[in-house]
């Protein structure tokens, strides 16, 4: 038996990728905006409803890509600003945080216009939000994770639909229709729906192919849509988007990690395998 004092404890550096590989792993990382048909079907959608000023909601599973879809179009149309005028700001977009009420409706939407005065009552944060929306011109209000809000809050999203024809557009799940419909009048005014589906296995093998070639980039083709690797995606992804965007990511980072330019299908199933 070796005495412990004695023995030399030998421990290796880790390996470091190369700068290349390093590169690939940091560019995984960041968020893609990817402007599916589906994407470009839905702005073309909210450009109509946009233009009049029209209410409405957007509805769908989470990870079907409506949150992202969402901040694209918040950045196609981004603000623009005049030395000495006030911004010009055609679109908002906020997240509701949980049990949203007027008051946190107020503050985010003076927040996001950058206006620092968020103190108050009810009724001076309201004052001071309609005369921001007026000032910067404000056409739509998209509001993500709607079912979140206070029922209170719904009616102070009506009035600024029925007082500054403003469209206002509600985002969230099939309980968001749930919490609408409690209440007539706002129903009656968010009543056009866009509905974001899960993907079918065609839609599934199309988007795959989109993201081995824009989002993935690795050095040698994966072959990410043959028959094996799309049954392994097919049962791992359930045909939600967010699910295949996590997973193909997973995989990539692991091959470049191992020191592989591609995907193979031992990876990819280690990779899946997290998902289940």
């Amino acid at each position: 038996m070796v005495d412990s004092k004695e023995a030399e404890i030998i421990i290796l550096p880790p390996q470091k990728p190369d700068a290349p590989s390093q590169q690939q792993l940091e560019r995984l990382q960041n968020h893609s905006i990817v402007e599916l048909e589906m994407v470009q079907q839905f702005h073309s959608w909210l450009d109509d409803k946009r233009q009049c000023r029209q209410a409405c909601r957007v509805v769908g599973d989470s990870r079907t890509g409506k949150t992202v879809a969402c901040n694209a179009y918040r950045h196609k149309h981004s603000e623009s600003r005049s030395r000495g005028e006030a911004p010009f700001v055609p679109v908002m977009y906020l997240h509701a945080p949980t049990e949203s009420g007027p008051r946190e409706l107020f503050v985010g939407l003076l927040e996001y216009l950058q206006y620092r005065v968020t103190r108050g009552t009810i009724a001076d944060l309201r004052d001071r939000v309609y005369r921001l929306l007026k000032t910067c011109q404000v056409e739509i209000i998209i509001l993500d994770e709607a079912h979140r809000m206070r029922p209170k809050t719904f009616s102070e999203l009506r009035d600024i639909f029925d007082l500054l024809n403003i469209s206002v557009v509600l985002v969230g799940t099939d309980r968001l229709d749930a919490v609408v419909r409690r209440d007539e009048q706002v129903y009656n005014r968010f009543m056009a729906c866009h509905r974001f589906h899960r993907m079918d296995s065609q839609m599934l093998e199309d988007t795959t192919a989109i993201w081995e070639t824009y989002v993935l980039r690795l050095p040698q083709p994966s072959n990410l849509t043959s028959a094996p690797m799309q049954k392994i995606l097919a049962t791992s992804t359930r045909g939600y988007l967010g699910l295949l965007d996590d997973i193909l990511r997973n995989a990539a980072r692991r091959a470049l990690q191992s020191g592989r330019s591609k995907i193979d299908l031992n990876l990819l199933t280690q990779a899946a395998a997290e998902y289940h």
